[in-house]
């Protein structure tokens, strides 16, 4: 979905607007309960892990597919990861196809059977929660703690895809954090207070390649993501000089005249720029100049406890 986050959806709690938009969320709440009377079936010929979320883009879903996929390869399982198509996601796809073996299809049951065809013991989906027809062996839901849930609310009134009390159903939360520990501590009781026995675990992004960069020198940023601003923030803590931000939407297809409009601005501000290695896959067959991308990699902050929890729930 190619979509630009309105900025109340992000607000503490529901404004006027949100408020108006709720009998709008409807025939969302409908289908989460058909999903949950739905009678789903789990391939008893391969592990299935599912890494999805409930709020609406820029939870961290596909670096942390990618940190499974080593960890489990590691483990020595033959292990693949599964994205369902979408015309407009390329720039994922492209990502998972360079980092794992990546099986793509129009829908996921057929994944699951190219999956058991290829003998693969383990399959990753990136995405894929709100299936409706298959049951994972293993949930994992990812949550941003700069914004969390936002103002709690259902498409199209907020950003979530379902209620936060869909926790009950979920094995793990990976909590991709932006902010200090302190400030996870009441998102922290939420969840426990939802589901005691969920596992939470916490990522966070380091740069690979500062060294590319002259940090003495003024930087436009640009990105077409699903939370620009932990993007610009890790740029600010690395102290890049932002001087100019240009946000698009989630997966924005980029044209010429874009990046030219881009080019042309640094130009006349004396600016270097800086994107997402995301975004800049996007833009790898167009006349980019001197752009550069900043290469982040996710870290899990007890990857031993994953290794664990992964092994105990694979074997159990």
């Amino acid at each position: 979905m190619i979509f630009k986050k309105p900025k109340f959806w992000d607000k503490k709690r529901p404004n006027l607007f949100s408020i108006i938009l709720i009998p709008l969320t409807i025939p969302l709440i409908i289908n989460n309960i058909l999903i949950n009377f739905l009678s789903k079936k789990k391939n008893e010929k391969i592990k299935t892990i599912c890494i999805g979320n409930i709020y609406l883009g820029g939870t961290g879903k596909t670096p942390f597919t990618i940190k499974l996929y080593k960890i489990l390869e590691k483990l020595g399982y033959d292990v693949a990861v599964g994205k369902k198509y979408y015309k407009n996601q390329h720039d994922e796809q492209k990502i998972l196809n360079h980092e794992t073996t990546l099986i793509t299809e129009k829908n996921r049951k057929t994944i699951i059977e190219k999956a058991v065809m290829n003998k693969k013991e383990i399959l990753i989906f990136d995405d894929g929660l709100q299936e409706r027809k298959i049951e994972y062996d293993l949930k994992f839901v990812c949550f941003d703690n700069q914004n969390w849930i936002g103002n709690g609310n259902l498409i199209p009134s907020g950003p979530l895809r379902e209620s936060i009390e869909s926790l009950k159903k979920y094995d793990a939360v990976v909590l991709k954090q932006s902010k200090d520990d302190e400030e996870n501590r009441e998102i922290i009781h939420e969840i426990n207070k939802i589901n005691p026995s969920i596992k939470i675990f916490y990522t966070y992004y380091t740069p690979l390649n500062l060294d590319k960069f002259d940090l003495s020198k003024r930087y436009i940023v640009f990105s077409g993501i699903g939370n620009p601003l932990n993007f610009k923030e890790l740029l600010k803590k690395n102290n890049f000089n932002i001087v100019e931000e240009k946000i698009y939407p989630d997966h924005f297809n980029y044209g010429q005249k874009d990046i030219d409009d881009i080019l042309e601005r640094a130009k006349n501000i004396d600016a270097e720029i800086v994107t997402t290695e995301k975004d800049f896959i996007k833009i790898a067959n167009l006349n980019h100049g001197k752009i550069n991308f900043l290469k982040i990699e996710m870290k899990i902050k007890d990857s031993e406890a994953v290794t664990n929890f992964l092994k105990e729930k694979i074997n159990g």
